[in-house]
């Protein structure tokens, strides 16, 4: 049984780990050092860029959750991670090099694995293919991927809106309505006053934002052009274009505001909220700051913060089973970052699950989803359920899970009983799977 996985990071690692202790014969494929994404400088595989944090560790947070999980599951990242970490607090912090090279000797020494340095510009015509090139595949892979999924559904850019939880909004100055009434109640619209508006246009104006690097340099196309690049334009360019209150008059006054955000439903469960057009680059405490002035949004808590930079991703519920296979040939699968999720841990994540379901799919036997109550399961549901026409990569958080029965919670208690609850249905799924030992 022979298994390609195209690319060294981190889930073409995890990937061919966990395929390798199946029994798969692996080869993996990394470019580098013939050659190097503008972002990569080091030679070894799983190679971090941004940043040595991975995110917090406490189970406050999905991410938390999540390295739990894929630490129960006996994967290579969180091994690694654990053997290379650093004080940091409340997060996994690890020394990058250390950690890198961990995991390339790990996947270097393995019986089952061959490592091939060298580029791959088109996806294999036979054979099972776990296609994990991350977020900067090179142009002539992007044109064959393209070729498999339909160019329509293969991104290059992410213009990304904040996501907001549902119950930090205030929905007493807030109220749900569509424009003209067209709808039902499909958005909750957040009010601002003339004298909040041009006070909002002038902080936009002044915010600091994060530079481009190098190859992230843009033409903004007009469908996802930055608020505060609008704002650039004319004081009342947002208030003609993503802030118009035009059909949405406040329940309160009967009067249309000088200007309305409106938040749309970015979930099944109703627990998040996308910023409509909000996409942004400002660094993350001046989107926080910023945007807090919207009336209703004082007190708003983020799922997700607002950015635009280079990322390939295809348009996963419209191209993958959540099975992670292409559903136009079902022989190869997506992970990582390209997948459409997004940061470190995720792209090991799915690396872990692409490297658990290839090698079940060759032998004919059934693929074994997690729940859907787990971190793992809650990123597959993303990548299954989301509405394609606004699919975005997405960070692991809370509101991606299934939402509790029951009596209310305080927001930290109801986040800890996602994580027990998640840890519980873990255990059961891979208990029933593990039988294998890690080679």
């Amino acid at each position: 049984m022979l298994i390609q996985i195209i690319g060294g990071g981190l889930a073409g690692c995890e990937a061919a780990w966990q395929a390798a202790n199946d029994g798969a014969q692996v080869v993996l494929y990394e470019m580098k050092p013939l050659r190097f994404s503008p972002a990569l400088q080091s030679d070894r595989l799983a190679e971090l860029v941004c940043s040595n944090s991975l995110r917090g560790a406490g189970m406050n947070n999905a991410v938390g959750c999540l390295k739990e999980e894929l630490r129960r599951c006996r994967t290579l990242f969180m091994e690694a991670a654990d053997a290379t970490a650093v004080p940091a607090g409340g997060a996994l912090a690890v020394d990058r090099e250390a950690f890198s090279a961990y995991l390339t000797e790990k996947i270097a020494t393995h019986p089952n694995i061959e490592l091939r340095r060298e580029e791959i510009v088109r996806i294999p015509e036979e054979g099972t293919v776990i296609v994990a090139s991350g977020p900067l595949t090179s142009e002539a892979l992007s044109r064959d991927i393209a070729r498999l999924t339909g160019a329509e559904h293969l991104y290059f850019y992410d213009a990304i809106a904040p996501i907001i939880e549902a119950d930090s909004i205030d929905l007493s100055r807030a109220w749900r309505a569509s424009r003209y009434g067209k709808g039902g109640d499909d958005y909750i619209n957040c009010p601002l006053s003339k004298e909040e508006y041009f006070a909002f246009v002038e902080a936009l104006k002044q915010a600091d934002k994060v530079p481009a690097r190098d190859f992230e340099k843009m033409i903004h196309f007009e469908g996802c052009m930055p608020i505060e690049e609008m704002a650039q334009r004319g004081d009342l360019t947002l208030a003609f274009g993503p802030m118009k209150p035009v059909g949405l008059p406040d329940p309160r006054t009967g009067r249309e505001p000088f200007a309305v955000v409106q938040l749309r439903q970015d979930d099944r469960h109703a627990t998040l909220y996308n910023m409509v057009g909000f996409q942004t680059k400002l660094t993350y405490p001046e989107q926080r700051r910023i945007f807090r002035t919207i009336g209703g949004l004082e007190q708003a808590r983020f799922a997700r913060l607002g950015s635009v930079h280079r990322n390939t991703f295809i348009n996963a519920p419209t191209c993958l089973e959540r099975t992670l296979q292409l559903k136009t040939a079902p022989r190869i699968f997506f992970a990582g970052q390209i997948s459409g999720v997004e940061g470190y841990v995720e792209s090991a994540a799915m690396g872990f699950l692409a490297g658990l379901f290839a090698p079940r799919w060759v032998r004919g036997e059934p693929i074994p989803l997690p729940p859907g109550e787990t971190a793992l399961g809650a990123l597959l549901a993303h990548l299954a359920d989301s509405n394609p026409e606004e699919f975005q990569p997405m960070n692991v958080n809370y509101g991606l899970f299934p939402p509790l029965e029951g009596r209310k919670m305080k927001r930290a208690d109801r986040r800890l009983a996602m994580a027990e609850r998640a840890l519980q249905s873990l255990s059961t799924w891979w208990d029933s799977i593990s039988s294998r030992q890690p080679a």
